[in-house]
């Protein structure tokens, strides 16, 4: 029997099935003896085999090839990877220079994984009805930089309603993952565009100006007007995994196209000879948070260094 994980709760998934409706499953353990050095075989948005027991138990036996994924490196086992969902249309990933902060290098890891992984991005900047004139001017410089880059860009404010009508039309009909940090909005506008959803909201904590986690599983979200999205757990930060320095260039692409025309094919663009992407940074054709996410990025590599 075929079906779709829709929720991940550690040990065990829930799959939708066209046949019996929603089943809870484990996960043969062979799946943990195929060189998958992950910290679940299986994830949200996988097409699985399953298997059913006359006592009801049922088993995922086979995993259907992905289109794509977005995997960072897990935060307790350098050596593992930690996979958010699986055969994404789209990620919004939400931005909040305040409350809780979002960071351009972070910005920019979760932008390199995704282009490595074939992931369209869309960035959200939520909470647009908490900022002030400094940082208005601020997010307003990142949507002109995101944007020139080729990524889209939306501003919304869940709490006054602004700008869920534009999510909805982008969403429609896809699978959507939901990204970013713990309180930047994720749950509240699964809840503003699905009203029997009951996503659970946290507050952000007075001290640190951080969100505090309140999904605690990833879990697919089905919307009355079609498609689905992917609430996730919030992500501190996001280290790089399988992946080599020498390809780092590839997934900015900005780099990428002024790196055709350095002087040496394997260019690391640091300190090196004809180099056309220094040029280019010298010149303001790349900017400089960009280049520096980029040499962050390349310290992970030689220092396996988690952020």
């Amino acid at each position: 029997m075929q079906g779709l994980v829709i929720k991940n709760t550690g040990n065990s998934y829930l799959v939708r099935t066209a046949e019996n409706g929603d089943i809870l499953c484990k996960a043969k353990g062979r799946f943990r003896l195929e060189g998958i050095r992950s910290t679940s075989p299986v994830v949200v948005g996988d097409c699985v085999e399953i298997s059913v027991n006359g006592d009801g138990s049922a088993f995922i036996t086979d995993i259907g090839d992905r289109k794509n994924y977005i995997v960072r490196r897990a935060s307790n086992l350098s050596k593992h990877s930690h996979i958010l969902a699986a055969n994404i249309d789209l990620t919004l990933l939400f931005v909040t220079p305040r409350f809780p902060e979002t960071t351009t290098v972070f910005i920019d890891r979760f932008l390199v994984t995704a282009e490595a992984y074939r992931v369209p991005v869309c960035l959200v900047f939520n909470k647009m009805d908490l900022f002030d004139a400094a940082d208005l001017e601020y997010i307003d410089g990142l949507i002109a930089l995101y944007a020139s880059i080729g990524y889209p860009c939306l501003k919304i404010s869940v709490e006054e309603n602004t700008g869920i009508d534009a999510v909805r039309k982008l969403i429609k009909g896809k699978i959507t993952l939901f990204a970013g940090h713990s309180g930047v909005g994720k749950s509240s506008l699964i809840n503003a565009l699905q009203k029997n959803a009951s996503q659970k909201v946290g507050k952000i904590s007075d001290y640190h100006h951080k969100g505090m986690h309140t999904t605690t599983f990833s879990e697919m979200v089905e919307l009355d007007d079609g498609g689905f999205v992917i609430d996730t757990p919030g992500i501190k930060g996001f280290g790089i995994i399988d992946m080599q320095k020498t390809e780092f260039s590839h997934y900015f692409p900005e780099i990428f196209r002024f790196s055709k025309e350095c002087r040496y094919n394997n260019c690391l663009h640091i300190n090196e000879p004809g180099c056309a992407v220094l040029d280019a940074v010298e010149k303001h054709c790349i900017s400089e948070s960009r280049y520096a996410s980029y040499l962050n990025v390349l310290e992970d590599v030689e220092e396996e260094k988690y952020r």
